[in-house]
């Protein structure tokens, strides 16, 4: 029998109708989705005064990382800039550095944030922890290089969607236990946090197409985790088995009631809270996952992308409340 599932937002159900949805991945299925266009980042900046400059930095095994640097052109900056640093979506297995490029995009607009956005490398050609290094790798080039990148290395905020925020929940975890490099925040949208797969809202969405299902999850975990045994999969990329969430930085997460993340989400937020951290919380009502990247225009996604940006200027802009 089919779980009973939280209802649509109206207009994201009438825009999703339209979409073609699936149930399933396969090594098939991937590779005609690699073979799609990428996202044309020439439109996004076309209308902005950004300059962009592309970097390599090495893996720890030598391979090439690339990572593009977005910045407000023709600033006269009296104080280094907050940044950024991004990492995209795609169940790990799929998506590129520019994926869902317009969410970061929107901070550079709203506080000349600068935006550095990490092309790891994907499963199941990289596996285990290589994805979560070579974030790291690309954080500590931003951190090296601060000072001509113009950036405040006190105001790093590391920040991704879907499989790219539970990256970012394994980096987080990373630099606290390394000591190094510092970040200020956490931006965690719809992560992909656990790699059970036995929540809840897991079980809801499975079995019925969708944009991200029960089975597609599975797929992705089973390609970056290979034939690690249960007992060996590391919090750096499955954050959800930490023992410790103690330490983290303040922690913003969202998700979707309509969606295969919403309890391992919300677990994730409230587990940080056990351990005396700080975050906030947001479950908007009928979202389904990626809703805001997908259809950013639709009001609930409107509200959910100024959300995060409000939270971001708080963290980011204001002085801290035992200062004030």
């Amino acid at each position: 029998m089919t779980a009973p599932r939280p209802a649509l937002d109206p207009e994201l159900r009438e825009l999703l109708a339209d979409m073609p949805l699936m149930s399933q991945l396969s090594p098939e299925v991937l590779a005609q989705l690699r073979r799609l266009p990428s996202t044309p980042i020439e439109s996004l900046l076309a209308h902005r005064h950004v300059d962009r400059r592309e970097v390599t930095v090495p893996a720890k095994d030598g391979a090439p990382i690339p990572l593009s640097v977005f910045s407000p052109a023709n600033t006269d900056r009296t104080t280094a800039a907050p940044c950024v640093y991004w990492m995209h979506g795609g169940g790990m297995v799929m998506g590129d550095r520019f994926s869902q490029i317009d969410i970061p995009l929107e901070w550079l607009d709203a506080f000349g944030a600068v935006v550095v956005s990490v092309d790891y490398r994907l499963a199941p050609e990289a596996t285990g922890t290589a994805l979560v290094e070579d974030c790291y790798q690309g954080l500590l080039w931003v951190t090296e290089h601060s000072a001509e990148l113009g950036i405040d290395p006190a105001r790093i905020v590391v920040a991704g969607a879907s499989a790219g925020g539970g990256l970012a929940a394994g980096l987080t975890l990373l630099t606290r236990d390394l000591g190094t490099p510092a970040i200020a925040a956490q931006m965690l949208i719809c992560p992909m946090l656990d790699h059970r797969n036995t929540s809840t809202s897991s079980r809801q969405y499975t079995g019925v197409p969708g944009v991200w299902t029960g089975e597609m999850n599975e797929f992705g975990w089973r390609s970056v985790l290979g034939e690690l045994a249960e007992d060996e999969v590391p919090a750096y990329i499955s954050p959800a088995v930490a023992d410790d969430l103690s330490g983290l930085p303040t922690t913003y997460v969202d998700t979707g009631s309509a969606e295969v993340f919403r309890d391992e989400d919300a677990d994730y937020a409230t587990r940080i809270w056990a351990a005396g951290g700080q975050a906030e919380l947001h479950i908007w009502a009928g979202g389904f996952h990626g809703f805001d990247a997908l259809y950013p225009q639709a009001p609930i996604s409107v509200t959910a992308r100024r959300t995060r940006t409000d939270w971001l200027t708080r963290v980011l802009l204001l002085p801290p409340a035992s200062a004030a």
